[in-house]
């Protein structure tokens, strides 16, 4: 009964309008929460905001449209079925979005990958490189970017860091290491992906530094052999538990 009144030729087309305006609400929900920063990247927000309002807009001259239509409802077609079958799974994602929050991408998405793919230079872009940037102000994303440019470690001996992200513990680092990862995006979350720089606890173990606890780090680069190979390592001398920021990815 429910579905045949949902399929019927009078509510059909209202469902279109309930669509837009679902998610055009949606969008602007997750951008005045500050949610839009879990999955767009900051230079695509606008857009995404004028998206919301352009959805509410087609909703609103849809259902005036439909409201002043005089003409016979159209018989029901089966070719139509699978459209309003789209609609329909459109509207649930929609409704999934209002009561399921965003997350922070952490170590659950980055674990699967080896110390290699975390510390590699090979998916950092280097066209970012911005080589006047002082040691200091370098967040993990552009330390990579970094060494993308000039890969040899010794290069770096010495220079002061000052770091913010989440601690992972890969397998491949002894006790005294953790890796201090953020998340980079390019455009939405669907293609972000992790990068991170090996750091040499001050005293005892990782233990003390939860995984996905996000972390501040202050120290200074070495070069060390790490997991069978010689790169950067940050030596830290301060490591302090902070709050995820409203922004947790580097861009």
């Amino acid at each position: 009964m429910i579905l045949r009144r949902l399929t019927s030729p009078t509510l059909l087309p209202w469902l279109d309008c309930l669509a837009l305006v679902a998610w055009g609400l949606l969008l602007l929900v997750y951008w005045l929460r500050g949610d839009l920063n879990l999955l767009i990247h900051p230079a695509y927000q606008a857009l995404t905001v004028f998206t919301a309002i352009a959805f509410l807009g087609m909703a609103i001259a849809r259902g005036w449209q439909l409201k002043h239509d005089r003409s016979p409802t159209p018989a029901l077609h089966s070719a139509l079925l699978p459209r309003r079958l789209s609609i329909g799974l459109l509207l649930l994602v929609a409704i999934a979005g209002f009561l399921i929050p965003p997350r922070v991408f952490a170590n659950d998405l980055a674990r699967d990958l080896n110390l290699d793919d975390l510390t590699g230079y090979s998916r950092s872009r280097p066209q970012a490189f911005r080589n006047s940037q002082r040691p200091e102000e370098r967040t993990v994303t552009d330390w990579v970017r970094t060494l993308n440019v000039y890969p040899e470690p010794s290069a770096y001996v010495g220079q002061r860091v000052n770091v913010t992200g989440f601690a992972m513990h890969p397998a491949e680092l002894p006790n005294n290491y953790l890796l201090i990862a953020r998340f980079t995006l390019t455009c939405c979350a669907a293609d972000a992906y992790p990068l991170g720089l090996p750091v040499r606890l001050p005293a005892g173990d990782r233990q003390a530094y939860p995984v996905d606890q996000w972390l501040s780090v202050q120290g200074v680069m070495q070069a060390e052999m790490v997991a069978g190979k010689k790169q950067v390592v940050i030596a830290a001398r301060q490591i302090e538990p902070i709050n995820p920021p409203s922004n947790p990815y580097d861009s």
